[in-house]
């Protein structure tokens, strides 16, 4: 029991009485106690004041990467399963209890009499979300449309753009799939010309990325599709870099952010870009279905949206919101994701991000050779809470579903061409001891394998 404690190293304050866990110690299986102690011990549970208390211990001196004491506050803003470590914080997250009630209130609302209450009374909302929304990227609220997600906002983009056959667009083998599976549509559909490049995982520099591109641009290049960080090894893109080349040729850059906003602080002016697609159910925490779309506002009347609008609507960035019959509840709450995410602030949650992704990838690859992290650790400036482990020896479906069913930690499996291994991503509610447990069990199956 002693040594499952001093592994875990989980502040057990809130735990009553010493017998509780003497009860847990006789249970049949260490791997039943951790379950049992995770579920307890690891995280604190919900309290509605929790980001008051947190703002109050964010005083000076207070809300370091490593003040636990101010990021326990932070934890108990989510009313989650503890019993399981959600380590794919990057394909969705969930949201702190007050944005879910947020949005939940509003669909009751709603409800009573949608034509009234979602139409009149709701919708018209989305204008405060636009506009702080905007001042958050840095850009004007005209420019600025609220979708439901990246994979809306980039279509809108790609499918948009008025290019003819042998145009040619460039993008990499790691954009995100649903991205090149539209590019190939306009291929077969219209003839323009797909170049695909590759860059080392992890690179050699960012200029080497810059350079892979700029060899691949012709004079019929007309588009650059890039991702500001990469969904798979969490590779942060020069994207300024990238559009100051293209620029001078007259290419356009899409950049995909459906991983970046809220992640890690930028605005729209050190990106320099003029369109800009992500989603807000990832790192701003906001409900599931809600994201952005930037198009500078002299580019607007030259992108066709996704779904018909009105010619009087072509200078509109509204007409990429004509989607039909939609709930406001959902993107409404966009403004309490927000607010939760300044009282955090960028700063401060990218550091968290970094210490937590630093904690289980610094020590795995000091404890075996047989670990790799195939991001960079070492640079802010290419990588933030995002990391991608190459566990030599073990296949990464089985090292998968080893951690699942053993520890019931969810983590993401890649399998890329070019490389290969577990995606790891916490978030703001992750506490340092999931982390550990993450930790413990990988040097576990390393010497014991993966049943």
């Amino acid at each position: 029991m002693l040594e499952v404690l001093q592994v875990l190293k989980g502040p057990l304050d809130h735990l009553e009485h010493l017998e509780h866990l003497e009860h847990l110690s006789h249970m049949p299986s260490r791997r039943a106690f951790v379950a049992a102690l995770a579920a307890t011990a690891i995280a604190p549970s919900f309290r509605g004041d929790a980001l008051l208390r947190a703002s109050e211990l964010a005083g000076p001196g207070g809300g370091a990467r490593d003040d636990e004491d101010y990021w326990r506050e932070v934890q108990r803003a989510f009313d989650l399963d503890r019993s399981l470590i959600n380590l794919n914080n990057g394909g969705v997250s969930p949201s702190p209890t007050h944005v879910l009630d947020a949005m939940v209130r509003d669909l009751r609302f709603s409800n009573v009499a949608p034509v009234h209450h979602m139409w009149d009374v709701l919708e018209p909302r989305i204008e405060g979300v636009r506009r702080e929304l905007a001042r958050e990227f840095g850009c004007d609220p005209e420019e600025l449309a609220i979708t439901r997600n990246a994979s809306e906002s980039m279509e809108t983009l790609i499918l948009g753009l008025d290019l003819k056959s042998g145009d040619e667009v460039i993008v990499t083998t790691q954009n995100y799939p649903r991205m090149l599976t539209t590019w190939d549509q306009r291929a077969r559909r219209e003839g323009i010309v797909i170049k695909s490049i590759t860059f080392d995982v992890p690179p050699r520099s960012m200029d080497y990325v810059v350079d892979r591109f700029r060899a691949a641009i012709t004079p019929r290049t007309r588009v650059i599709e890039v991702p500001h960080i990469t969904n798979l090894s969490g590779q942060i893109m020069p994207v300024r870099d990238l559009v100051r080349v293209a620029r001078g040729q007259n290419i356009e850059v899409l950049v995909d952010g459906a991983h970046s906003f809220a992640h890690f602080p930028f605005t729209r002016d050190s990106l320099e870009c003029d369109w800009f697609g992500t989603s807000l159910h990832k790192w701003l925490l906001a409900p599931i279905g809600t994201g952005f779309l930037y198009v500078r506002r002299a580019k607007i009347s030259s992108l066709w949206p996704l779904m018909a609008a009105p010619k009087a609507m072509d200078a509109n960035v509204r007409k990429y919101e004509e989607i039909g019959t939609h709930p406001a509840a959902n993107h409404n709450a966009i403004a309490v994701a927000l607010a939760f995410h300044r009282a955090i602030g960028g700063e401060r949650k990218a550091a968290r991000l970094r210490y937590l992704r630093d904690r289980w990838a610094k020590r795995l690859t000091t404890a075996t050779d047989r670990c790799r992290v195939l991001t960079p650790l070492d640079d802010p400036r290419q990588a933030c809470g995002i990391g991608l482990l190459h566990i030599e020896g073990i296949e990464v479906p089985k090292m998968v579903s080893h951690l699942w069913d053993k520890y019931r930690i969810i983590t993401t499996p890649i399998v890329h061409q070019e490389f290969k291994g577990l995606r790891i991503t916490p978030n703001v509610y992750t506490s340092p001891e999931e982390v550990d447990v993450f930790g413990d069990a990988v040097i576990a199956a390393l010497k014991s394998g993966v049943s």
